[in-house]
């Protein structure tokens, strides 16, 4: 396979594509031809400008105040629903929208432990994002807790077996990525949910890598707790709020640790102790980031559209292709695939591995190329179905061949 058999195989791909007509809802950059990060920020789109601009004209110029009582208060959990029907399999009262993924981790992960008492033990593997392990490492130094970690292929990831071996009695927690943010590796999360219930451990699942991106039935797989970003494959933008779901018939069990007024029985009661209210609005605590959810709701609107089991569908095409274009192309030159390759085992970004790939990934960035680095060696590219084309795919893996082969001949 040569770049110009590539580039033909992408165009007939595309023609193909029954999603191609979404790519013209986004907003197009000049600067950058072939943007190949849509795991860590999602491109934004057209119609959010407008959505932003009458928000500011009318929702909050126009109403001021008054759009809390009229609509502001139930926000979270409206746009939560809304979520928890498009992409989560959950019906409603069980999401919101509320704080960061860090917040959101620590808020559940307390919630949780205290709720198990005479439970010790934590469990989560070595090789999972940052944040989810420090903040379980905080948890655990605060309430006494042994953690134990599963020492995971940074290629791959969970399995069920592995956590079969370390879930015991003991475990209060298990924490997992449904998506491994390294290797793209996609979780067994159902069975290793049932496998967490047989021996009374909760378990609490960061969705991040794929929510928006692969399908989850939260309720049917009786998922405990979730948490996950929206910047990536929902699009809403910089540092836009993120979600949590909490089971139902956990709802009125767990106690989160951050008393704020939005979380109280009667926010404007101003009373002078703190009464959770009911349901999942007892998880919120501060006054919510109401502009930074409107652009969510665009996307979750363009996810509801193109339906989710297309963009399943492209995402695995659109991975597969990368993959066979990386073995043709870039592994001559070096470049090994540090990502599953079962489509049923990777959620939508596959990592190349290669000495040069931080020198690399800076080099393509100067061109209008955009992948991401991951420490060690890995060079992650990151599909988003919806915005990505096959034929801007073939033009970030081409400009990497010749990149890498530019710093071999150094």
């Amino acid at each position: 396979m040569t770049s110009v058999d590539v580039l033909s195989r992408a165009a007939e791909l595309d023609a193909a594509d029954p999603l191609a007509r979404f790519r013209e809802r986004f907003v197009p950059s000049a600067q950058v031809h072939a943007y190949l990060d849509g795991n860590s920020l999602g491109r934004p789109l057209r119609v959010t400008r407008e959505r932003l601009g009458t928000f500011v004209d009318q929702d909050w110029g126009g109403r001021l105040i008054r759009g809390w009582d009229e609509r502001w208060m139930d926000e979270p959990t409206r746009v939560g629903d809304a979520l928890g029907r498009i992409a989560l399999g959950a019906a409603p009262g069980q999401t919101t929208i509320a704080d960061s993924t860090t917040v959101l981790l620590y808020k559940l992960i307390r919630a949780a432990v205290d709720a198990q008492p005479g439970r010790r033990e934590l469990v989560c593997d070595r090789d999972n994002f940052p944040t989810d392990r420090f903040v379980l490492q905080g948890v655990a130094a605060e309430r006494g807790l042994r953690l134990r970690w599963i020492d995971v292929d940074p290629a791959a990831g969970v399995t069920l077996e592995q956590v079969r071996e370390v879930v015991t009695e003991d475990t209060a927690l298990v924490l997992l990525s449904h998506v491994a943010y390294r290797s793209g590796w996609l979780a067994d999360l159902p069975e290793i949910t049932a496998l967490a219930h047989q021996r009374g451990a909760l378990v609490l699942w960061d969705l991040c890598h794929s929510v928006g991106v692969v399908p989850t039935e939260l309720d049917n797989w009786t998922v405990d707790l979730a948490v996950g970003c929206t910047y990536k494959y929902l699009n809403g933008g910089p540092g836009s709020p993120a979600f949590g779901y909490v089971r139902a018939e956990l709802q009125d069990r767990l106690q989160q640790p951050i008393w704020g007024w939005m979380g109280a029985d009667d926010p404007f009661q101003m009373g002078e102790s703190y009464q959770p209210a009911t349901g999942i609005r007892r998880f919120l605590s501060g006054t919510p980031a109401i502009v930074a959810m409107q652009p969510m709701i665009d996307m979750m609107g363009l996810v509801e559209e193109a339906g989710l089991p297309a963009i399943r569908a492209k995402s695995v095409a659109l991975t597969e292709y990368a993959i066979t274009v990386a073995e043709n192309l870039l592994a001559p030159l070096g470049a090994t695939l540090a990502s599953p390759v079962p489509s049923a085992r990777r959620g939508s970004h596959i990592t190349l591995a290669h000495p040069n790939a931080r020198a690399a990934t800076g080099l393509l960035w100067e061109r209008g190329v955009i992948p991401d680095f991951r420490t060690p060696d890995g060079l992650r590219i990151g599909l988003s179905p919806l915005s990505t084309s096959f034929a801007e795919l073939a033009h970030g893996l081409a400009a990497l061949e010749q990149v890498l082969t530019e710093l071999a001949n150094e």
